[in-house]
């Protein structure tokens, strides 16, 4: 099903919805050092307990796969329509992955060291080498490149773990807590910049980059194929057969996604229950979603997916001035309970928003830029109201 010049609805939900697994997540990194802990061991409360158990295995590395999914999605729908309008499509995706970099690179330095643009943007460079490929090619050689490379890295994990069991233990930096909790509650809005820079480089060093490249890259293959196939064009052509698919994939993907809690809490529980159990989830969430496209409960996710570049960083803005020391400074002083209410309500307004601004207006604020910079011109913003 289609609105508002050939969109695809289900398309749009799966954006929205995405933003709510992703700010659930975040969340945590807004007010708790999560890069430098282990979340089963932090948190002590029945509460908080059971908040990061729900958090662990239905949402963290299950949202970022469904973005991206739809990411290389939507770049197919892009590239036909481009098509479709006599425009040389590659000039305009290296604009658009190249005002993302930049976007990428200021949300780092001004705001959050979690940022996802930068590296959707490298991803989306190298995606353009693959984007002419047929369907099925696409759809295999994601297949490939993801499962080769995880597998391997999956039987090196086992073999350390047999050999030098200590080795596989979670990494805990206390003296890097301190410093985070000291840092982001009280510092200057200068040092808590220097200090996300550096925790940005925590997670992209060179090994973060080639893991994105086994990960993203090909998860993006995958939602270019599918856009080609159509899939969720023609739900009514198969609903039942991927009703079951969507059914299998998810508990295949929460048994993955339960290791860390019935095996044994190690890099390689973590591993596989991020790099096999998200994935599976994220297709079986994909799945749900677009079977359930007509409920007209979940037409406000659409709204949110439409502007979801602007609420993607809207979210950090926000959480970054109620946590960080130039804001609120409540940074390392709530629980796990407390910020995912507060994630959960800020989704909330988020949508309400959404659905009045779309309402308005064709583009956000961010995805106008993000149109303007790819087309190299400014494109109608306001959407004319009736008599005028």
């Amino acid at each position: 099903m289609k609105i508002d010049g050939g969109r695809v609805v289900s398309i749009d939900m799966m954006r929205g919805f995405s933003l709510l697994g992703i700010l659930l997540v975040n969340m945590m990194s807004f007010h708790t050092p999560i890069l430098y802990i282990d979340g089963q061991k932090w948190w002590e409360s029945g509460l908080d307990k059971a908040v990061y158990f729900f958090i662990d295995v239905f949402v963290q590395g299950s949202f970022y796969p469904l973005f991206a999914f739809v990411f290389g999605y939507s770049l197919t729908i892009m590239m036909e329509r481009s098509g479709a309008k006599g425009m040389a499509f590659y000039p305009v995706a290296l604009r658009r992955f190249s005002v993302m970099l930049m976007l990428g690179a200021l949300h780092v330095v001004l705001v959050w060291h979690g940022d996802i643009l930068f590296t959707y943007a490298v991803c989306g460079f190298l995606l353009l080498a693959f984007i002419r490929l047929s369907a099925k090619k696409l759809v295999w050689s994601g297949v490939l490149i993801y499962l080769v490379p995880n597998l391997l890295l999956c039987l090196l994990f086992v073999a350390v773990l047999l050999i030098s069991p200590a080795e596989m233990v979670l990494p805990v930096d206390k003296e890097a807590v301190k410093l985070s909790v000291e840092t982001y509650s009280n510092g200057s809005f200068a040092e808590i910049s220097a200090f996300r820079v550096k925790d940005w480089f925590y997670t992209n060093n060179p090994g973060a980059f080639f893991m994105y490249f086994i990960t993203i890259l090909p998860l993006f293959m995958i939602g270019a194929g599918a856009a080609k196939l159509k899939l969720f064009e023609n739900v009514e052509n198969y609903r039942r057969k991927m009703a079951a698919a969507a059914g299998i994939m998810f508990l295949a993907g929460l048994a993955f996604k339960l290791l860390p809690f019935t095996a044994g809490n190690n890099l390689l529980t973590v591993y596989i229950q991020d790099l096999f159990g998200g994935p599976l989830q994220a297709f079986s969430y994909a799945g749900f979603i677009a079977l359930a496209g007509n409920m007209g409960f979940l037409r406000p996710l659409t709204a949110a997916g439409k502007i979801s570049l602007t609420n993607y960083l809207c979210q950090s803005v926000i959480g970054s001035f109620i946590f960080y020391g130039y804001g609120l400074g409540l940074y390392g002083s709530i629980s796990l309970f407390k910020g995912t209410m507060l994630a959960i309500i800020l989704f909330g307004i988020q949508l309400a928003f959404s659905v009045r601004w779309t309402k308005r207006f064709y583009y956000g604020p961010v995805e106008w830029l993000l149109r303007a910079g790819s087309y190299w011109a400014a494109p109608k913003w306001r959407k004319e109201r009736s008599g005028e």
